[in-house]
């Protein structure tokens, strides 16, 4: 179901960009089975109209630049920078799918393009992680535990990531599964303009960690994996806790740590198993007893059941015949033999190569 978007006046876009519509409600909104996860924001309506409470249009306006008289405007400034500038990129125009991107990039219309480029390049470049991507395709990774979203956000509004790799096994299954699984999250946790003005917390439990997992994926894979975390994806990560990490967690990191900014590496603390340490980080009061919290017991269903319930939301956005024409992987996601070809300015000899390489 292709169609056109244009919630704010601009220039005839239906005819020069089709884009894919994941946000249209359903028919009757009592037959959505979304809608009985009263813990989770819903999607967001088909034409934008701010949710953000009062206090956090100031946290926006404070820490992201945001000025509701303005926030329209800046959204076509963009959406007019993308039709002008990358005529070919077939991409949604919406005005909540563009508020990701600026958002993301404190409202600096250059970087918010870029991360546009590289959201759309990402996706072209690893057809392993994003063909046929929908929930129902990672339902073993979910069922195994290997992710959650605890249900209840931490003080700062900030929905928590929990993740715990010592559940998968290199034997069960390859591990980009556990990256579509991450992504389709991540796409599901960015819905809310709640959590694109907050950012999210990343809780990793590496109980059960042992050199099986750690030699897998490598440096290459956790390159790309860094790569759509950090430059790719409109998310604001503030912070990552690991907890109950084995000796070998430091050849994990440091096989990750060069691919980081330096921002982000700041914002990794290692607590081992002081849960005091973890505590003073995230509140007993929105953990689960797990991790010495008074949230009940962690749940992993609640999320699978979530992800599961919003199949057709990710049909239409990943499943559909690749609209994307243009967009060039950034250097992170090339290899040297690739940065080569990518400086022929041309795409074409690109192309066949990503769908091929990996």
């Amino acid at each position: 179901m292709l169609n056109a978007f244009s919630a704010s006046p601009g220039p005839s876009m239906a005819d020069r960009h089709e884009s894919i519509s994941l946000d249209s409600p359903p028919e009757d909104p009592s037959e959505d089975p979304s809608a009985g996860h009263g813990w989770f924001p819903g999607p967001p309506p088909p034409i934008y109209s701010c949710t953000l409470t009062p206090e956090l249009l100031i946290k926006a306006r404070d820490e992201l630049q945001e000025k509701p008289e303005w926030r329209l405007r800046d959204v076509q400034a963009l959406r007019d920078m993308i039709l002008k500038e990358q005529p070919n990129l077939r991409t949604r125009l919406d005005d909540a799918f563009l508020l990701r991107f600026l958002r993301a990039r404190k409202f600096d219309y250059d970087r918010a393009l870029q991360l546009l480029m590289n959201y759309h390049a990402g996706r072209r470049a690893w057809p392993e992680v994003f063909h046929d991507l929908k929930p129902s395709t990672v339902k073993h990774v979910l069922d195994l535990g290997f992710l959650a979203v605890l249900p209840r956000p931490d003080p700062n509004g900030r929905y928590i990531l929990c993740l715990r790799p010592g559940k998968w096994k290199p034997n069960d299954y390859p591990f980009v599964d556990n990256v579509r699984a991450i992504y389709l999250t991540l796409e599901k946790l960015i819905q809310p303009e709640e959590t694109q003005v907050n950012g999210i917390v990343i809780l990793a439990d590496y109980t059960g960690v042992g050199m099986s997992q750690a030699s897998n994926p490598g440096p290459f894979l956790a390159k790309k994996v860094v790569s759509i975390l950090q430059d790719g994806f409109p998310i604001r990560i503030k912070a990552v806790n690991i907890i109950n990490e084995p000796r070998i967690f430091k050849g994990i990191f440091a096989i990750i740590k060069p691919f980081l900014k330096e921002k982000m590496a700041e914002r990794y603390t290692l607590h081992g198993s002081d849960l005091r340490s973890l505590h003073r980080a995230v509140p007993r009061s929105v953990l689960p007893q797990e991790y010495g919290g008074t949230a009940g017991q962690l749940d992993m269903c609640a999320w699978s059941r979530l992800l599961l319930a919003c199949e057709e939301e990710f049909v239409v956005e990943f499943c559909q015949p690749d609209p994307l024409e243009g967009a060039v992987p950034p250097d992170s996601l090339l290899t040297e033999g690739e940065r080569q070809q990518q400086d022929d300015d041309t795409f074409r000899g690109l192309r066949s190569q990503l769908y091929y390489c990996y």
